[in-house]
């Protein structure tokens, strides 16, 4: 698949083997995974950041496999998920931190390329998330906005 901003074709990395039942030497119940999945939520940790602490801490190699469901869909019917999904606010930090290093250096013409390139990925993400009711409606990107939004 093609880059996004770019002419070039990009790298296709590895994937999951593809396991429908759960490993034989795995010793939690589907119960317990999702338990773990809410506490590291109410931590304050992000989906993917569950999913690796999951996978190194407590030697969980799928949630999906063992309690067929994502940390998204566990975390949405326990009603903790969070404003904003997540890659549209990782994106809205990175535009953040794009525009204070512009603001202290204001000739670096990348830096505002770059600047354009995360936004109109930040917009065409509003877009899709508005379809498919994830956000509001009338949520609306502005940089100015996102820093009071994202800290």
């Amino acid at each position: 698949m093609a880059r996004m901003h770019s002419g070039k074709k990009g790298k296709h990395g590895s994937h999951k083997p593809v396991r429908k039942v759960p490993p034989t030497w795995l010793k939690y119940k589907p119960f317990e995974v999702e338990k773990l999945v809410l506490k590291l939520a109410k931590e304050g940790k992000t989906t993917a950041q569950i999913g690796t602490l999951l996978r190194d801490t407590y030697g969980i190699p799928s949630v999906k496999s063992i309690t067929s469901k994502k940390i998204t869909k566990i975390l949405k019917e326990n009603e903790m998920t969070p404003k904003l999904p997540e890659d549209l606010t990782n994106l809205i930090k990175r535009a953040i931190i794009i525009d204070t290093h512009m603001s202290k250096n204001h000739h670096d013409m990348i830096a505002k390329r770059g600047l354009l390139l995360t936004e109109s990925k930040i917009k065409r993400l509003t877009k899709y998330y508005k379809k498919i009711k994830a956000i509001p409606a009338e949520w609306k990107y502005t940089l100015d906005q996102a820093k009071f939004l994202i800290k």
